[in-house]
């Protein structure tokens, strides 16, 4: 058994560092780690499909929210589907602990956990929908006052992938990989090393 963490974030919902802590303080490997930077109106995503090639009986996978599963109501149904019933893997929502397959796998914890997917992802959707609304108002308004959208990000040096790699075979340790970044967050350098090995897949 393999325990797998599916991220997603998506240009209205920028909460990839409080997922990334979640991940890490469960000890899931970063190899292990898939991510996506996209809507979750549908499952075209390049990390999840690869998530779900490696995805075998048994494992486990675990989603801070349903939202950041997906926020399409009959598609997070079919996925989640796709995934426990076909696939057989169990899956985790860390925020909603009704939602952990491992339990309550007879009628009633069946029944129970059925209804509040049912529940959460029409919650997903409608709050998708709001979102967009958010959005256009939110980026009409800003240029409405000429302001620019969004924040510099720090960039990472030539040498990060040099610097990873030292990190995971315990040459260096974090701290002195976070100072060779420019000084970083640990939830800014689990981001960008998530971001790196979606570039970098042998």
């Amino acid at each position: 058994m393999k325990t797998y963490g599916y991220i997603r974030v998506s240009s209205t919902d920028q909460n990839e560092d409080r997922q990334l802590i979640a991940m890490n303080e469960l000890n899931i490997p970063a190899v292990q780690i898939f991510m996506d930077k996209q809507s979750g109106k549908d499952f075209d995503r390049p990390a999840y499909k690869r998530l779900v090639k490696k995805l075998n009986t048994g494992d486990l996978l675990y989603v801070l929210s349903i939202d950041r599963l997906g926020r399409n109501y009959e598609e997070i149904q079919n996925q989640w589907r796709v995934l426990t019933k076909d696939k057989g893997v169990d899956i985790v929502v860390i925020d909603m602990p009704l939602l952990d397959t491992r339990n309550g796998k007879d009628l009633v914890g069946t029944f129970i956990a059925d209804v509040v997917l049912q529940l959460l992802s029409f919650v997903a959707q409608n709050e998708r929908e709001n979102i967009r609304k958010r959005q256009a108002q939110g980026i009409a308004a800003a240029k409405a006052k000429g302001k620019h959208m969004g924040r510099p990000n720090k960039s990472m040096p030539d040498n990060f992938g040099t610097l990873v790699r030292q990190w995971e075979r315990k040459q260096i340790p974090l701290q002195k990989v976070l100072e060779q970044c420019g000084g970083i967050c640990e939830a800014t350098f689990y981001r960008r090393l998530a971001v790196w090995r979606l570039t970098h897949k042998k």
